[in-house]
């Protein structure tokens, strides 16, 4: 394979390509992770973003991401006014210590964004691509 196949993108390439270039402003969101993980396979986290959700103003997708995880993405998930509330819960494998970011975009076309350190003890999903 081609090493760019193979190359994985940065963390602000995986964040432009959700938001298709568009800015990102700090607020809104609120990303909850353990600041100290003692194991990187199951890491709870959970998202929420300030909004109404009603038909003229809700979160259309929460995009989750990670700085140093084999792939950028960890997760994409769709919302609508008929959510009720702006919140997803999950657990994610983190394979070294790193940064999360999670990118909300609005009905309004705006995207917001809260970030996270995690320090991982023992790590997940390590992969060498050599």
């Amino acid at each position: 394979m081609p090493l760019r196949a193979l190359a994985r993108p940065s963390l602000q390439e995986a964040v432009a390509g959700f938001t298709a270039g568009a800015p990102v402003q700090a607020g809104r969101v609120k990303l909850t992770v353990p600041p100290l993980v003692e194991n990187g396979n199951a890491v709870g986290v959970t998202v929420e973003v300030d909004s109404p959700m009603t038909q003229a103003a809700h979160v259309r997708r929460i995009g989750l991401f990670n700085e140093k995880n084999p792939q950028a993405d960890i997760a994409v998930f769709q919302l609508g006014p008929r959510n009720g509330r702006a919140r997803i819960a999950t657990r994610i494998r983190l394979a070294t210590s790193q940064t999360l970011l999670a990118v909300a975009e609005l009905s309004d076309g705006s995207y917001w964004s809260s970030e996270a350190n995690v320090i991982v003890t023992l790590a997940a999903c390590i992969e060498d691509l050599t």
